[in-house]
């Protein structure tokens, strides 16, 4: 059975940081890709970013390139998203997911699996 458990979502003030985290059990998570996503209330879920299975390729939603970092642990089956100079548009629900495939996808309909989501709140 596949787990994915992400933590360290919360309320801060912009210009804030936080970092998500998010532990994998049940797969060979070095594997798969992995991605971080959000969905913000009467949106669709967005691309965020994702990091390749071994960490070499990373991608990001250029609203927040230079701000977020995405990063890996595969001897830990963890996937980080440093979040930094936080905006109340960064409010959301993030949840970060297992690509399908080795070299991640911006698209949330090659993610095979999710975790439940972990609610940011920037306030202003």
């Amino acid at each position: 059975q596949v787990q994915l458990v992400e933590s360290g979502g919360g309320l801060v003030q912009a210009g804030g940081s936080l970092r998500l985290s998010c532990e994998v059990s049940g797969l060979t998570f070095s594997d798969h890709a992995m991605g971080w996503f959000r969905q913000a209330p009467g949106k669709a879920r967005d691309f965020v970013a994702h990091i390749h299975r071994i960490s070499d390729t990373l991608d990001y939603n250029p609203s927040v390139k230079g701000r977020f970092t995405i990063s890996r642990d595969n001897a830990k089956n963890s996937v980080f998203l440093q979040m930094n100079s936080l905006t109340p548009e960064d409010t959301a629900v993030y949840y970060c997911g297992v690509c399908a495939y080795a070299h991640g996808s911006r698209s949330q309909y090659d993610y095979t699996y999710w975790g439940q989501g972990t609610q940011v709140t920037v306030s202003a």
